[in-house]
């Protein structure tokens, strides 16, 4: 028996105009931002279902019910840091490294990126180069490639301590 753990995330949100777009954390310029219960983030969600997927407990949905009035408009930092404190900390695990992907048109993500990894290496306790944020774009394709959406895809290493 292993004592590592890896877990997928993914999320999506529709843009709409006159909402913040923030991504791990960092307010990007952007005239829309993400349609969602709470600030929309979508890469700390993604992160957030990988370490749901790792200790088998579900997913982001599960853990954080948008039916919950409590995560109206939430920061999702603050999620994600409840989230290792509860599945990761009090089961005895710790991140290894995160591999993330952002897909959306436009703006452009690379001037954020280094800011985005610095950011989620904060909030989890783990070192920089453990962090890998991979910007996209969805090429004109679907709702993503037509500038109607924004996703995120994640997998996170976990070890048992």
């Amino acid at each position: 028996m292993t004592n590592l753990r890896i877990g997928h995330g993914w999320d999506r949100h529709r843009l709409v105009k006159g909402r913040p777009l923030v991504i791990g954390g960092i307010t990007i310029d952007s005239p829309v931002g993400p349609k969602a219960h709470s600030d929309g983030d979508v890469l700390i969600h993604a992160i957030i279902d990988a370490i749901c997927g790792a200790i088998g407990h579900g997913n982001i949905g599960e853990f954080f019910p948008s039916s919950d009035p409590t995560y109206k408009n939430a920061n999702s930092e603050k999620l994600l840091q409840l989230t290792i404190k509860v599945l990761c900390e009090e089961n005895n695990f710790t991140i290894v490294n995160i591999d993330t992907t952002v897909i959306l048109e436009e703006p452009k993500l690379s001037p954020y990126v280094e800011d985005i990894k610095v950011n989620i290496a904060t909030i989890c306790n783990i070192p920089y180069k453990n962090i890998n944020v991979k910007p996209k774009t969805g090429e004109g394709i679907d709702g993503t490639g037509n500038k109607l959406a924004i996703e995120a895809h994640a997998v996170v290493l976990l070890e048992k301590n």
